[in-house]
Formats: C-alpha cells, structure tokens, sequence
C-alpha cells in the first residue's frame, strides 16, 4: 500500500492520516475534502497534499470514506470509474447495510470492504485530529463474506488497523446495525428524550443547580449534532424501531413496579449489566 486517499478530512479522517504516520506509513497520503477542512489536514500533517475526487481515487491503493453517510452512499456511485485495478475500498459510517449494498452494487474494479471505528470526540474537524484517536478503540468490519477479509488488499488493510492500535472486530453488516441500534443509536436517543423532557419541567436556573452530575453525564448526548445523526437515523431506522420498542417496554414495567419487591431485582439485573460493561471496555471477559 503505497498510497491512501482519504475522502472526508475531518475528525475521523484526518485522524486516520496521523495515525497511519504514527504508526510508520510512508507512502503518499493525499486528501479530498472542502478548502476549509484541506487547509486543516494539511496544517496538522495528516494529509500530504489535495487532489480532486477522480484524480485522489485514481492514484490510491486504499479509498477510504470518512464523509456523512448520504455522502458516502453517492461516492460509492460514482468512484469505480476512476479506481485502479484491486484497490480498496473502505468507509467509516455508522451504519453499514445500505453502505454495503451500495459497495456490492458499484464497485467492480476493486474491492469494497465496509468499516465502522467506534471512536470519536465531542469537537469536530480536521484541526482536532488525534493520532491515537483509535488506540484501544473497536473497528468493526463488515464483509458480506469471509472470503473479503483474504485478499491482499484486505489483509494490509488490517495489518494498519493493528499497527494504529485499534480492536478488530468482524461482523455482519445486518448484525452491525442491530449492535449499535442498541450501544449507541438509543443512547443517543435516550438522552435527548430526556433533555427535552426535563426541559419543560426544570424551568429556572435554581432547579437547574439541584442537578447533580448524574444528570449532566446522562444529557451530554443530547448536545449531539443533528446534522450527524439525520444519516443514521435513516438509515437504520427498523433496528433503531425495535431498539426503542424494548426500552418502552422495560420502562412500563418499572413503572408498573416502582413501589415493590420486584425493582430490588431489576436493579440487580442492571448492575450486572453495568458490571458487564465496564469489563468489556476495559477488555477483562
């Protein structure tokens, strides 16, 4: 892998170049992306140079998607023309089935293989890209068959994912999605269902400061930008659907049992789960 054109130069993909550098990448890393987000890229040193889409796509070994899921869906559209035999392919969007089908449909002349980083910050662009941004953190990858993580290409492809530090994790697009419909879509949701709740009901600045911080780390999903999440919430709108529909039932049956026995259980069930997590993350099984 010689070179790497990132399309999307923001956060996660500007991320990914300092990374790659990081991590030994000597080749070329070039970028395409707005003026506003190349000018960043290029400052922190996470892209070497700016081509447009046809001519980045036509000289990379690896094309990697690090735009807003609609944009990602209309790349995959139109870049086969300019690919160079074999190459790879690859995203970074939150969901997975329609980008993947998308990749199955249009790319003939090299390979799509579908990713997912679970890593991020609460800032966004180019400016606060992060070479350790994926150390420790999941990648999930999501062929449509084993035989797509056994090319070539697929296998330098996950070499670089090791040496930048991240966790690979192999998943189905179909289970990908109902997955994070649950570790993340809903905790999105949740946490703006609250917020907008609670803003009617805490009107003035004196019950606000009754809030402990129980509360504050409950609602910073809530300042989650819309512009984000319009993508995924349309793209994975049946597991998001089915994610919601058990939460609702579980809260209807803690209201029905607010004042029994039986939430001594309930909260029982919740901290192994919570046990469970805080395990997970920090990788003891």
């Amino acid at each position: 892998m010689k070179t790497v054109t990132i399309v999307g130069c923001g956060l996660i993909g500007g991320s990914f170049g300092l990374a790659l550098r990081k991590a030994g990448f000597g080749g070329r890393l070039i970028g395409v992306s707005s003026p506003g987000a190349i000018r960043d890229a290029l400052a922190r040193g996470a892209i070497d140079e700016a081509l447009p889409l046809a001519e980045g796509v036509a000289e990379a070994d690896l094309v990697y998607l690090a735009r807003p899921i609609r944009l990602i869906i209309e790349t995959l559209g139109e870049i086969d023309q300019w690919l160079r035999p074999g190459a790879l392919v690859t995203d970074a969007g939150s969901t997975k089935m329609q980008i993947v089908a998308q990749g199955a449909r249009t790319i003939r002349r090299g390979q799509f293989l579908g990713g997912h980083p679970m890593a991020g910050k609460e800032t966004r662009g180019a400016a606060e890209a992060d070479a350790d941004l994926f150390v420790g953190r999941t990648w999930v990858l999501t062929p449509q068959s084993p035989e797509e993580l056994e090319t070539p290409a697929a296998r330098e492809f996950r070499k670089w994912l090791e040496a930048i530090g991240a966790v690979v994790v192999t998943m189905s697009p179909a289970e990908h999605d109902r997955v994070v419909a649950r570790t993340s879509h809903l905790p999105q949701l949740l946490s703006t269902a609250l917020a907008l709740t609670l803003s009617g009901e805490l009107e003035s600045p004196g019950h606000l400061r009754v809030a402990g911080p129980g509360l504050a780390d409950t609602v910073r999903l809530a300042g989650s930008s819309f512009e984000i999440w319009r993508d995924i919430l349309a793209t994975n709108t049946g597991a998001i659907d089915a994610a919601l529909g058990a939460f609702m039932e579980q809260l209807e049956r803690l209201r029905a049992e607010l004042a029994s026995e039986a939430m001594e259980e309930r909260f029982a069930g919740a901290n192994a789960f919570a046990d469970r997590l805080r395990n997970a993350r920090a990788g003891v099984f």
